[in-house]
């Protein structure tokens, strides 16, 4: 491993090149990539992570570095470009870190708009995209549907608002790498997405700088198991943000950011899906108890179950509170519960009282409008009283 080149001054860019087996290729990425960054005006150098490559590559590498001022080399003894760019990051002084494929598949004049808002302070992670308006992409249609597949997936699975994982032409704050490299598990090609599901989910800016792409035709990818890798990672990654095993609260606190502000359409998504699971497992429920209790005790004993899993649900789910606080919120889903309750029934009483014997067609049209208010308010009353998010950071 060569040592770290010293920066001369704060305004600094470290561009990591992770390569395995990439003897032919690694000397015209180093030639471009220097010459470009020498136009630029920061303070840079260039880092190759050797990822135990078996052939040339080490040799050319330590070749480049001799001839170049600002070219290092480290070495690895294990595959994986997670796993490189987390040694280099975790080990840099530089102010922005960077990294790109070797291919240079990415137009290089997109790496000043990449890493600007960085320096200047706009954002915290910045990505290239190929998904972005303004991009113009030159791959195969196969390639082109996987990856639209793949961010579609993440879109549905894991709440994304990024419109591109695995562009490999990425940057992020040296304070943010440092917050967030130790809760990245993945060493291999999830490592992209992980970083920025954290990042979003820590309330971070991620800026996207639309690029010019053209695909490699070379590409050493193993599509098939990357793929397989990806659904691992995303269900891991799942599992770890629905059980609250990541401390992104203490990531937020440790970066000044507030917590992260959910988007009202996708919160109503999660507030359907919840309810209508929730009114699935009232119905089981009654039809248990049913069997050992009165209709009324059956019911108010469902009700009550269903609404207390339900607060809980919408809590980690919805509105993705973690922490303090859960006896008071389930408190005030209750005193919700019972006031729709409530609401309900009285719709119920104020019709019989209009209507001496009220059509059961006209009870069902009172019940579901009833219903409809009342899962609003609910709604309202979840988002800007029970999990509203100001009291959430107040009390953190």
């Amino acid at each position: 491993m060569s040592a770290a080149l010293p920066l001369p001054d704060s305004r600094s860019v470290e561009v990591v090149v992770p390569v395995y087996n990439e003897e032919a290729a690694l000397p015209r990425a180093v030639e471009e990539l220097t010459d470009h960054l020498a136009r630029l005006p920061w303070s840079w150098r260039v880092t190759i992570a050797d990822n135990a490559s078996t052939d040339a590559t080490p040799l050319v590498a330590h070749r480049l570095a001799h001839e170049h001022e600002h070219v290092r080399v480290v070495s690895m003894p294990e595959k994986g470009r997670g796993r490189a760019l987390k040694r280099v990051w975790s080990e840099s002084d530089a102010e922005v870190l960077v990294y790109l494929d070797v291919d240079l598949s990415t137009d290089l004049n997109a790496l000043l708009p990449l890493v600007a808002p960085l320096l200047s302070g706009h954002s915290d992670v910045a990505i290239g995209s190929r998904l972005s308006r303004g991009s113009r992409v030159t791959r195969g249609p196969k390639r082109e549907l996987i990856s639209r597949g793949y961010n579609v997936l993440l879109h549905g699975t894991l709440r994304t608002r990024f419109s591109d994982a695995q562009c490999g032409f990425k940057a992020v704050r040296r304070d943010v790498a440092q917050a967030l490299l130790p809760l990245v598990e993945d060493d291999s090609w999830f490592f992209d997405t992980e970083l920025l599901v954290l990042a979003e989910r820590a309330g971070l800016r991620i800026h996207e700088v639309p690029v010019d792409w053209d695909d490699d035709p070379d590409s050493r990818v193993d599509l098939t198991r990357t793929i397989l890798d990806d659904l691992a990672g995303i269900h891991r990654l799942a599992w770890a943000l629905l059980t609250g095993r990541l401390p992104l609260d203490d990531v937020r606190r440790q970066l000044g950011r507030g917590r992260r502000e959910g988007r009202t359409g996708s919160q109503l998504v999660y507030f359907a899906g919840i309810g209508v699971a929730s009114t699935a497992a009232y119905a089981v429920l009654f039809l248990l108890l049913r069997q050992l209790w009165p209709a009324q005790t059956a019911n108010v004993v469902a009700l009550l179950l269903t609404a207390v899993a339900n607060t809980a649900a919408n809590r980690r789910l919805t509105f993705d509170v973690r922490g303090a606080g859960v006896v008071k919120h389930q408190l005030q889903g209750l005193l919700v519960f019972g006031l729709g309750l409530a609401f309900t029934s009285g719709s119920l009483v104020a019709l019989d009282a209009a209507t001496s014997a009220p059509h059961p067609v006209v009870e069902v049209v009172v019940l579901t409008a009833a219903n409809l208010l009342v899962t609003v308010l609910r709604f309202s009353a979840m988002k800007w009283w029970i999990f509203r998010r100001g009291r959430e950071v107040a009390a953190a």
